[in-house]
């Protein structure tokens, strides 16, 4: 195993979420966890970590999953990370100094803590020229979007001619996965209507590449449909009796991709669309995707979306920051400098 010359204290900070009474516990000198080369596990010093939302529900609705590699059965939140390798596996193409971006897997404990696991499937090396909380707002959102739109809702690629000109609703197209989509969406050439709740995210996502707006406290989705037609492909970061709504968006032959929850479940009464492709899909960890998300940001192609910074000690701020679900980006704890 490759070390670092800065190997880790016996002891670090570190953040546990209690299911059974929904709250949290500091531990300010928790055992720093213990690498497993053959498990190709690599010691991060983590920087920042970004939430999810909904993350502190997924022990309850997933419990097989989530348990599945965490045998203490302890669930540390934050599976966006941004940090520092300390040690490697032997034969890594990752190394001990490497500044990496890794949406790290709910199976195993999160990234609240100041040092945590990242396995080679998960990493990517970090953008140079985003600070650390931007970093960290990267893995999950991009790589959601990028396997909604070019894995499940039938666009194949960037230079795909069966997609160009394509219209795309996308559904919360201001959150933190919404503003990637929208993005990407646009680079492969489609025709993005963007859904939001509020002027100032309407002029947001126009910025992005959005061709129209949809404010939904204004105009609601069946009657946009009404007015401009149906489009190729929905995409649903919201769900709920928005995700009903949505069936009516879509053409026949269509797609229709929710993040949220299987959209069959939210098919009305009274629909009458025919062979729209509908899928749920949750988000694999893929190395290689996460790396061209993180070289298109560097680059400037891609912008990143942070809403707010917080100190790890205001951990409990920025939970409720992220339930409130009106968060623009991600919502990011600084864990350490």
């Amino acid at each position: 195993m490759t070390i670092s010359s800065s190997y880790p204290p016996t002891t670090a900070k570190s953040l546990i979420y209690d299911v059974s009474s929904n709250s949290f516990h500091f531990d300010p000198a928790a055992p720093v966890v213990v690498p497993d080369p053959a498990q190709d596990d690599h010691l991060i010093r983590v920087h920042s970590t970004a939430l999810c939302n909904r993350e502190l529900d997924w022990p309850a609705l997933y419990p097989s999953a989530i348990f599945s590699d965490n045998p203490d059965g302890l669930i540390t939140p934050g599976y966006d990370v941004s940090g520092t390798i300390i040690t490697a596996p032997p034969g890594s193409r990752f190394q001990p100094g490497n500044e990496i971006i890794a949406r790290t897997t709910p199976s195993r404990p999160g990234n609240c803590r100041e040092y945590s696991i990242c396995r080679s499937v998960e990493m990517a090396l970090k953008p140079q020229k985003l600070d650390w909380a931007e970093a960290a707002s990267i893995p999950v959102s991009a790589l959601t979007a990028w396997q909604a739109l070019f894995e499940h809702a039938g666009v194949r690629g960037f230079d795909d001619p069966q997609s160009k000109g394509k219209k795309i609703l996308i559904i919360a197209a201001a959150g933190s996965v919404g503003i990637w989509l929208v993005q990407l969406a646009k680079m492969a050439g489609l025709e993005v209507i963007a859904q939001v709740g509020s002027l100032e995210n309407g002029k947001l996502v126009k910025g992005l590449g959005a061709a129209d707006v949809i404010n939904y406290k204004t105009q609601g989705l069946k009657d946009w449909a009404n007015r401009h037609g149906r489009v190729d492909i929905v995409l649903d970061c919201v769900g709920g009796k928005t995700l009903e709504d949505a069936w009516f968006c879509v053409k026949d032959d269509g797609y229709l991709i929710s993040i949220v929850e299987p959209p069959l479940d939210r098919m009305p009464e009274g629909f009458r669309g025919n062979a729209v492709k509908s899928e749920f899909f949750i988000l694999s960890p893929n190395s290689q995707q996460l790396g061209e998300m993180s070289k298109f940001a560097n680059d400037g192609r891609f912008v990143t979306m942070v809403d707010s910074i917080w100190a790890f000690e205001d951990y409990e701020e920025a939970f409720a920051r992220m339930r409130g679900g009106h968060a623009r980006g991600k919502v990011v704890i600084q864990i350490c400098k």
